[in-house]
């Protein structure tokens, strides 16, 4: 999808009625072990949205394009409650390209429910429930997706924020630590360095943070150590 395709998708569902009804279109609602962020290891409900607007040549989860069915926020919560834990993790696609999601999220932590947001990171963050923890995806030059962050995003940050890069690259990596250093992320929140899977191995990634002296967290997704990883609903 072209840039320009992508910018009329998210137009689309900016103004299409049921962005603002309480209907969400779901790719995939899934109970796993969470397998990224300081979570890492938690039982948890996933509630995948579908549709992004970003083409990442890194993404995993291509079938969240335009995959899914349109569900009504009771319903969601009915299929989250059925599984009985305390954490849920809003992914996509981008969940925020679709209005129902912000209430979704107030309502699950209304709920007592822990809840995380994982997001691209160019939608700005500031209507999200501040009891929501934020994963804020931060795309690096080797993306595909760069400039693409949306630097209001370094307004709306709490101590429960964390920042992930997606490594493919030296560049990826040292242009990611200049931007740490620059934004000053580490005074206040995670930073959280992953390797792009496939792309570079996790001890290079490992090493260069220990050779740099970098302060950031190293993360590798849990869950494709333990299933294969194409496989989906994990």
């Amino acid at each position: 999808m072209t840039k320009a395709l992508s910018l009329v998708f998210l137009q689309a569902l900016v103004v299409c009625p049921i962005a603002n009804m309480d209907k969400i279109k779901i790719n995939e609602i899934f109970h796993s072990i969470q397998g990224e962020t300081s979570y890492t290891g938690q039982r948890t409900v996933f509630v995948r949205t579908s549709g992004c607007h970003l083409r990442c040549n890194y993404c995993d989860t291509t079938y969240a394009y335009y995959e899914g069915n349109k569900k009504t926020i009771d319903e969601i919560i009915d299929r989250v409650n059925s599984y009985q834990v305390e954490y849920v993790c809003v992914s996509g696609g981008e969940p925020l390209l679709q209005k129902g999601t912000y209430k979704l999220m107030k309502e699950l932590c209304d709920l007592g429910y822990k809840v995380s947001l994982e997001t691209s990171g160019d939608i700005d963050c500031k209507d999200v429930d501040l009891r929501v923890k934020k994963i804020i995806d931060i795309k690096t030059p080797d993306s595909g997706e760069a400039d693409t962050f949306n630097l209001n995003n370094l307004e709306y940050r709490d101590n429960f924020t964390e920042y992930k890069f997606v490594i493919c690259s030296e560049k990826d990596f040292l242009w990611a630590e200049d931007f740490v250093d620059k934004h000053k992320l580490l005074e206040k929140n995670n930073v959280l360095y992953s390797p792009s899977y496939g792309k570079i191995s996790e001890r290079w990634l490992a090493e260069q943070i220990v050779e740099k002296k970098s302060k950031v967290r190293l993360q590798l997704q849990l869950h494709k150590y333990i299933w294969p990883s194409a496989e989906r609903g994990v």
